[in-house]
């Protein structure tokens, strides 16, 4: 049985431009599969954003294919079921948000899909519950610090009940609080329902929390595997200007002095405890 749910393959992208075409990438091929959380990570300008487009049919190919669990994306006729199994949360929340209230504003979407009522309130309460954010349910969500309305922008995308979540940098607006709360509440969708994610990030700390990590550059994928195998390639990351997890540049400064140290305790405690067993 075929458990992918995003699949490109052969995927040209070219943006029309007054100096002609610009191509973001070619021939492209990846596959995410259901259940995985991918932290697909590069330098700006190298086509993640364009790339994650692609997944919810805001983008179509020039060249190749992108299929949401089976669908072609270049079909009309599929958008809307597409849209509905793929949401996506932006950078800035308040690009996404539209009502004055949090409940109104969660409930947008299943009302334009033409979910019955009844069901749209209990998605509404669902979905609140689920990024923690019930209490705030009367409040206006511009009082809402930039955390909380992300948390909310990601409510309104559960409110249509997707497989997957595609998330373009969604924590590039918020401080350390905000980032902690967002990763938390993503992580915990997909433990608690399975749901599939994909995060485009700058943020090392992030990606690590992830099941799997891809990199690109100028277009193409240059690594792609659990972040201990990716996070431990430090000279190819650091080649294309990408920086590694803190505890992993810890460990390789130490190994460069002389100290068996592995380079894939990626956790602070996993770091601590090889560091000590080192000086023991």
């Amino acid at each position: 049985m075929d458990d992918a749910v995003l699949r490109a393959e052969k995927l040209t992208f070219e943006y029309d431009t007054d100096d002609g075409e610009l191509e973001v990438f070619r021939d492209l091929d990846i596959t995410v599969r259901r259940g995985e959380v991918v932290a697909v990570l590069g330098h700006n300008g190298c086509g993640k954003s364009t790339l994650a487009k692609h997944f919810n049919a805001i983008l179509l190919p020039t060249g190749g294919k992108v299929y949401v669990m089976g669908m072609d994306t270049a079909s009309d006729d599929l958008l809307l079921d597409i849209r509905r199994t793929v949401g996506m949360v932006f950078q800035n929340p308040d690009n996404q948000i539209v009502a004055a209230v949090v409940e109104e504003d969660v409930a947008f979407a299943p009302e334009n899909l033409g979910v019955p009522q009844a069901e749209i309130v209990e998605r509404v309460d669902s979905a609140l519950e689920t990024v923690g954010m019930t209490e705030y349910r009367n409040h206006a969500p511009h009082r809402l610090s930039g955390g909380q309305k992300q948390r909310i922008a990601i409510a309104g995308v559960l409110a249509m009940r997707p497989e997957c979540i595609v998330l373009d940098e969604p924590t590039a607006m918020l401080d350390p609080v905000g980032r902690a709360e967002v990763m938390k509440t993503i992580l915990e969708l997909n433990r608690r329902d399975g749901t599939t994610i994909v995060l485009i990030t700058h943020h090392m700390d992030e990606a690590a929390q992830c099941s799997r990590v891809v990199v690109m550059e100028d277009g193409s994928f240059i690594a792609d595997g659990t972040p201990e195998e990716v996070f431990t390639q430090v000279e190819l990351l650091r080649g294309v200007g990408l920086e590694v997890p803190q505890t992993v540049e810890l460990l390789y400064e130490l190994r460069k002095r002389g100290f068996n140290l592995p380079l894939d305790a990626l956790g602070c405690d996993e770091c601590a405890a090889a560091i000590a067993a080192v000086m023991r």
